[in-house]
């Protein structure tokens, strides 16, 4: 007998769409099945009208993280309690947040700080990346080996300050010969690269050149943290990895002439993926100068109806391999408390609306097929991090992770649509479909749009890369 069945809903699955039955048994599909061959189970979920996909992956999330912005107030995004209620109420059922290494602290002990704090805190699964920050004794790199044979194998890396220097603000940035001998050893065992790719030397003169100029009002973001330094910054770290040999996924990748560096590399057989966030590939930097318009902001910035069209034909096409959101949740006064190129707050408040966002704007508007959006929302992402097959795909022996989105759904989103803070960037948002029901390993966490499901449910997930995402661009 089965736990669970999910019938009369379209399926998509690695092999296509179709009116398949699912079939769970604890934790995993056993079957995907044609309709009536499936034994008797404990509950049976009629899906017809609905989409059945995999539940989402949230590759990027930055919760219980300090505000750099504000480095004198000691504030932090809200926590994994809070936030990953929107998650699973916007269909993602796992997501990775960081680790950080900054000199002073080991990789052991920062992965099981934030293991500690995700702990019984978070509605969904989770894992971490590790973030290397700063001027690290050579030695710490020696410890990466081993946090990859634990199930951590990504590595974040800046490659610049996004702020200016603060005495009370950790650097972010590590320094090319740093990040070239992280990547010799990530590349020698299975790990991967994740980057924020913007050129140091540009940002920081903007700054200083922006502020001699006293052109000091945040809609100039985009001219601070520009287009030039994308590229130049994705450019010179795809040449390193070509030297070390080590594969590279690009984080929030904002501009065209990152996905066209992304689809350089790529053309060559490169082990490159590009992320993009659904805010970028919906507002432009015009935004800014909206009444609320720096709720848009993250770095790096908002860039121009060009680079949007560029991104969804990644998306839509191969260029783009994910979305995420950068998330960085906070309350409406803090988030629009600041005003300037130098205290604008980064970081975005959109992980429950991703998978209905893209699901409009992609599925609904852009025509991208069910597959992609499958792809783009959570088994790339999968793939990618080394959370594949077990999640990401419905699949026999896969985690029951699955999300039905009910197409007929055609409103404005609105306050109360959200479940994370005090506002969301999105309302007003005109959507076409909406995520209602949420599983995770075989329990129904929403229920319809009702929650049922509690901050002890999600469990870290340790990972391991296939060599084959490591070798080539498998999605």
């Amino acid at each position: 007998m089965l736990d669970l069945i999910i019938r009369g809903g379209q399926v998509v699955t690695p092999q296509g769409v179709g009116q398949w039955e699912i079939g769970v048994r604890g934790e995993q599909i056993v079957s995907v099945a044609t309709p009536g061959t499936l034994p008797e189970a404990g509950r049976v979920i009629d899906a017809t009208e609905r989409i059945v996909v995999p539940g989402g992956v949230e590759p990027h999330t930055h919760l219980a993280h300090f505000i750099a912005m504000r480095p004198e107030e000691n504030l932090y995004t809200l926590g994994p309690e809070e936030d990953t209620r929107g998650m699973l109420f916007g269909g993602t059922t796992t997501h990775a947040d960081f680790c950080f290494v900054r000199p002073g602290i080991d990789v052991a002990t920062a992965i099981e700080q934030r293991a500690s704090r995700w702990k019984g805190n978070s509605y969904v699964d989770y894992t971490f990346h590790v973030a290397l920050q700063g001027l690290l004794p050579l030695k710490v790199f020696d410890q990466l080996p081993e946090a990859i044979q634990q199930g951590f194998p990504s590595f974040k890396v800046f490659t610049a300050d996004v702020l200016p220097p603060h005495p009370k603000r950790h650097p972010y940035r590590l320094d090319f010969g740093r990040i070239q001998l992280a990547m010799e050893k990530v590349a020698a065992h299975n790990g991967i690269m994740v980057v924020h790719a913007e050129d140091h030397d540009i940002v920081q003169f903007m700054y200083e050149k922006f502020r001699e100029e006293g052109r000091m009002d945040g809609w100039n973001l985009a001219l601070v943290h520009n287009k030039l330094s994308e590229e130049l910054s994705f450019r010179r770290t795809i040449q390193l990895a070509e030297a070390t040999g080590a594969a590279v996924y690009f984080v929030h990748t904002s501009a065209k002439e990152g996905v066209e560096a992304v689809g350089e590399a790529r053309a060559k057989g490169r082990p490159i993926y590009a992320e993009t966030l659904h805010h970028y590939a919906c507002f432009t930097a015009e935004d800014y100068k909206k009444p609320r318009g720096f709720c848009y902001h993250t770095y790096p910035s908002l860039k121009y109806p060009e680079d949007q069209a560029a991104l969804w034909q990644g998306l839509i096409g191969d260029g783009v391999s994910t979305t995420a959101t950068d998330e960085y949740p906070t309350s409406l006064e803090l988030k629009l408390r600041g005003k300037t190129i130098e205290d604008v707050t980064g970081g975005n408040l959109g992980a429950e609306a991703r998978m209905g966002i893209i699901f409009t704007e992609g599925v609904m508007k852009r025509r991208m097929s069910l597959p992609r959006f499958a792809q783009v929302t959570s088994t790339n992402a999968a793939k990618i991090l080394g959370l594949y097959p077990r999640k990401g795909v419905i699949a026999a022996g896969s985690d029951a992770d699955l999300v039905l989105i009910d197409p007929t759904i055609k409103k404005a989103l609105a306050r109360d649509d959200f479940h994370v803070s005090d506002y969301s960037p999105w309302e007003g948002w005109e959507v076409q479909g909406w995520p209602m029901t949420t599983i995770l390993r075989g329990k129904v966490i929403v229920d319809n749009g009702r929650l049922v499901a509690d901050t002890r449910d999600g469990r870290l997930v340790p990972r391991r890369i296939a060599a084959e995402v490591l070798q080539r661009p498998v999605c």
